[in-house]
């Protein structure tokens, strides 16, 4: 029979909404069919999937997927279920997954080309938008640093649409660490900055975006500190030849990420 919400794994899971549980137990609720799809790729990520049975029997494929990899398939009550996501209408299906980052040595091994660094990025669609975006453009690693918004904040996982999953993630208390760990790692770094010495159009024409390049990003509304960009090798401006006075972030993240992917592809 599916498991209520009373049920003692059911409530234990849905104590993981709160970030003091996620960090003491080092778990986390990946929900909808597209993260549980990304979870369940990722070997040993997934400990148990919670599911409707009209969930199981609309994503069969991915309950057979999921016992392949040893993952535990769990039938629960639609109230259960409801309990376990944030979303306004649950797709049905919520896996209990461990955390994935590693450390930051580990993320930046073996020649990455393209890396996203975030500096104090405190809005969970944003963070996760870049998460999704980098894994579109072909990056090789994300960091998120200092401040940052929890990695594992449910609005974050589902706005990387599974793309949390598909490429390295480290968490770093200090901007400036992860900064120059991407620089050790041959990393140039380019900061994404609104009044940048340098425009994003000319770096391009210039071959600058060639390089193997950790793009640093800062906080929605007030980018990065002063003495963070200039820790970069160069600040980057994008362009606005319109009136809008900014970019959203995530919308920035994309276009540095995607103009050093084109240029990278250029040169192979």
């Amino acid at each position: 029979m599916p498991l209520s919400s009373g049920n003692t794994r059911v409530k234990n899971a849905r104590k993981l909404a709160r970030r003091s549980s996620r960090a003491e137990r080092r778990q986390f609720l990946a929900d909808g069919p597209k993260a549980v799809e990304g979870a369940v790729g990722l070997p040993g990520c997934v400990v148990e999937v919670f599911a409707t049975v009209e969930a199981t029997t609309r994503y069969a494929a991915l309950a057979a997927a999921a016992e392949a990899e040893s993952a535990v398939w769990t039938l629960v009550e639609d109230r259960a279920l409801a309990s376990l996501s944030d979303a306004v209408t649950p797709a049905g299906v919520v896996a209990l997954c461990r955390f994935v980052d590693r450390p930051l040595p580990h993320v930046l091994d073996g020649d990455p080309r393209l890396v996203a660094v975030c500096a104090d990025v405190r809005d969970p669609g944003n963070a996760g938008t870049v998460i999704r975006t980098a894994d579109a453009a072909g990056a090789d690693a994300v960091v998120l640093t200092g401040s940052s918004v929890d990695a594992y904040n449910p609005k974050t996982v589902r706005a990387t649409v599974g793309s949390l999953f598909h490429l390295p993630l480290a968490l770093v208390d200090e901007p400036a660490a992860g900064v120059a760990a991407a620089r050790s790692a041959g990393l140039q770094v380019l900061a994404a900055d609104g009044s940048g010495e340098t425009d994003l159009d000319e770096a391009d024409g210039s071959g600058l975006l060639e390089a193997p390049t950790a793009w640093l990003f800062g906080n929605e509304a007030w980018g990065l500190p002063a003495e963070l960009a200039a820790l970069a090798d160069h600040r980057v401006r994008i362009p606005i030849h319109g009136r809008a006075e900014s970019l959203n972030l995530s919308t920035a993240a994309a276009i540095c990420l995607y103009s050093s992917a084109r240029s990278h592809r250029r040169t192979r």
